[in-house]
């Protein structure tokens, strides 16, 4: 049976640039060296007050491979790096390409326990983390595992302000134990030849928990990561050289891709500030006048909410996107009203290398007239998106299932996941476990996970839709709705919620406001205010705590 999304109707969505046919180098090193030659002292990272060039990042870069050659990797060993964005991120991933290694980015708030199962799944021979996570737990972890090479870094390096709102922390003496990077990067070092990995191998095994379960190596390969970069630089505005401002964690698919590989792609400035903190971001955005950014919603909320923060801080954006954290349509009017940009929403996961879905620079993301949901975008010309019902067979245009995705830039399958594999690449095709529906247009729509749906008396009930209502108060910064049981209902809706600053709302009042614009069993039967809502590093409310709490 013909697919009726093989039309892929959301070409009509894009512009001649868009559908054009692209020529991605084969890896991110090709991508990078190219960006060498073409602009050697054009700075290629910017970090407070600290800069370095394109040619001086390639000769530090080297170093760090030639010295893990020489420790003994070989090609296709596992690197692990751990650290927060820093030059150091950058310098210790491109020496871990150069000397043929695939690296496994680790979130640096991961415990002790979540880095000793990366550690041991990917067999990792190398750990390149910061002094302070070394000293604190990191040497012991890694003792009991594969690893054999240990390098740290002091993020206070490579720049002097030490702005203590993100870098507040003491330099600590190098480790006996360990090989300091910035040390090794300067040795002057030449990287190994005849072992970088081609376009197919794997760039980098990058943990996620998927639908369910222990997290599982996803493997992100060159060409994928190329292809994302390359699909980026043709279709977005940005002019060469311009400067990418770094709002994902670089450890996070999103940081690594729309960021900092597509700012490569383009020679472009990466702007760091180790983590985020709306203050600093908001004074990097005036001195280093950045063109392009990518963040989860909940940034840029922080961002809207901090106190002093004008147009002008954005003017010099010539396109914003968001991902990785759903997107309130309110939202994106409230940042548009207040300070100019319009954000652009973006969908994709780990296993899809980031994007297979975005807004298109010259259009704006139709608002689902019945659920209130803000669309994601619109498909690639490579990428076929479709929408399948529980047997998995296709659903109409408009009807809700799960959303699967087929591309060049789906990953091959998890690291030594087999039985893992097949069932989330069924044929090659992922298999997202998101709930969302596609009109007519072409335009993509998730709807929420398929594990977080509240069952309250039989009847479906999406977080997403009861937290687009509350992000419409204007007293809400933050909203998450999780299902609480109910002994009557099964289940029944609990929202957790963040105000603005000097916004004042009761949980009362709150529930009346959703209930006026709900139906009845969708309105939140409690509301609870909190200070802050957790959130991973990435962005992302985290539910399942607020579910545990519950």
């Amino acid at each position: 049976m013909s697919s009726i999304y093989a039309t892929k109707p959301w070409l009509s969505q894009l512009s001649a640039a868009q559908r054009a046919d692209i020529d991605p180098p084969e890896t991110v090193l090709d991508s990078f060296r190219a960006a060498v030659a073409r602009a050697p002292e054009h700075t290629a990272l910017a970090y407070f007050d600290g800069r370095l060039s394109y040619r001086e990042v390639d000769e530090l870069s080297d170093s760090v491979a030639g010295h893990l050659a020489a420790r003994g990797l070989v090609r296709g060993d596992r690197v692990a790096l751990m650290l927060q964005n820093s030059p150091h991120f950058v310098i210790a991933l491109l020496g871990a390409w150069k000397a043929g290694a695939t690296v496994v980015p680790l979130n640096p708030m991961y415990k002790a326990g979540e880095v000793a199962h990366v550690l041991h799944d990917a067999e990792a021979a190398a750990l390149i983390c910061s002094d302070r996570a070394w000293e604190g737990y990191l040497r012991d972890t890694a003792a009991d595992s594969p690893v054999r090479v240990a390098l740290t870094a002091c993020e206070l390096d490579l720049q002097s302000r030490d702005d203590e709102r993100v870098l507040g922390f003491e330099r600590l003496p190098v480790a006996a134990d360990a090989d300091d990077l910035l040390a090794v990067a300067r040795q002057g070092l030449a990287a190994p030849s005849g072992r970088e990995l081609g376009g197919g191998d794997t760039a980098l095994i990058s943990y996620t928990s998927g639908t369910s379960g222990t997290p599982k190596g996803a493997m992100n390969t060159h060409r994928g990561i190329t292809y994302q970069a390359e699909r980026q630089r043709t279709g977005h505005p940005i002019p060469p050289g311009a400067g990418y401002f770094a709002l994902a964690p670089l450890f996070h698919i999103t940081g690594m891709v729309c960021e900092l590989a597509t700012c490569v792609a383009n020679a472009g400035t990466l702007v760091l500030t180790y983590r985020f903190h709306p203050g600093v971001v908001l004074d990097a955005f005036v001195e280093h006048r950045p063109a392009y950014t990518v963040g989860p919603s909940t940034a840029f909320m922080a961002l809207a909410a901090t106190p002093g923060a004008t147009p002008e801080h954005f003017a010099s954006f010539k396109l914003i996107s968001s991902g990785g954290a759903p997107l309130p349509p309110a939202l994106v009017e409230k940042f548009r009203e207040g300070f100019g940009p319009y954000i652009r929403n973006g969908y994709g996961l780990t296993e899809c290398t980031a994007p297979c879905a975005s807004v298109p620079p010259e259009k704006e993301a139709p608002v689902d007239p019945v659920s209130g949901t803000l669309s994601v975008g619109v498909p690639g010309p490579e990428t076929v998106v479709r929408i399948v019902g529980p047997e998995g067979k296709e659903v109409p245009f408009g009807e809700q299932g799960e959303i699967v995705v087929r591309g060049p830039q789906v990953v091959p399958g998890y690291w030594r996941r087999p039985e893992a594999t097949v069932e989330a690449f069924p044929d090659g095709e992922l298999r997202t476990g998101d709930i969302g529906f596609m009109d007519r247009d072409g335009w993509l729509y998730v709807v929420d996970r398929m594990k977080d749906m509240i069952n309250a008396s039989g009847f479906k009930v999406w977080p997403r839709e009861v937290e687009d209502v509350l992000y419409s108060h204007p007293a809400v910064r933050e909203a998450a709705v999780v299902g609480i049981p109910d002994s009557y209902r099964g289940e029944s809706v609990k929202a957790y919620v963040s105000l603005r600053p000097g916004a004042e709302a009761g949980p009362a009042e709150l529930a009346a406001y959703c209930k006026e614009r709900l139906a009845a069993y969708k309105y939140p039967r409690e509301v609870e205010i909190l200070a802050e809502l957790p959130k991973t590093t990435s962005g992302k409310i985290l539910r399942r705590e607020l579910r545990t709490q519950a």
